[in-house]
């Protein structure tokens, strides 16, 4: 568990989201280690040392108050792991806040990930009444791009990170008109 906040459950009628802790590391290191969840993401995800380390590192590290990783399960398979969403700062020290999710494959597709991303932008503006939050997504993500149309984030600016090309999105608090 983060060393931070507790972070509250943000159910919805279909899953569980609940603060990722050190029991889903197995999980979450298994979701990265294929490579089409991590296709659009740098990371350490072919050095196991690393790798560990880098996940180990994202789910106990202090986030401010209210931020951090949930992971996410479906209500009628609790037991089952299927990715998980994050609001950080953004590179770890903001001043923006950055919305973020990751499903296993077998779970793209049928709405989870925007589900659980509502969720949390409705967090994010009703209890922890952040100004805004941001998404930079890889320029070929085309669904990571969908999800965040889905939630009422509008695109603002191409950014360049370590040379690769992201999508930057936001959404704000008094602009939000959620899409299903």
């Amino acid at each position: 568990m983060s060393t931070g906040s507790v972070l509250p459950p943000l159910d919805t009628p279909r899953l569980l989201i609940r603060q990722r802790t050190l029991a889903d590391l197995e999980d979450c290191i298994a979701m990265d280690r294929d490579p089409e969840v991590t296709r659009y993401i740098k990371g350490p995800w072919s050095d196991p040392v690393e790798h560990r380390k880098f996940v180990e590192f994202r789910i106990t590290r202090p986030y401010p108050p209210g931020l951090g990783y949930w992971s996410i399960r479906e209500r009628c398979a609790p037991e089952k792991f299927v990715g998980w969403v994050l609001l950080i700062p953004d590179h770890g020290v903001g001043p923006e806040v950055e919305i973020g999710w990751r499903l296993v494959r077998e779970a793209w597709g049928r709405g989870i990930a925007s589900e659980a991303a509502r969720a949390l932008v409705a967090y994010a503006f009703g209890t922890i009444r952040l100004p805004r939050v941001i998404a930079d997504i890889a320029s070929g993500n085309v669904a990571s791009k969908r999800v965040a149309v889905k939630i009422g984030m509008r695109w603002v600016e191409q950014v360049e990170e370590e040379g690769a090309r992201y999508e930057r999105y936001r959404v704000e608090r008094e602009g939000l008109r959620v899409v299903g």
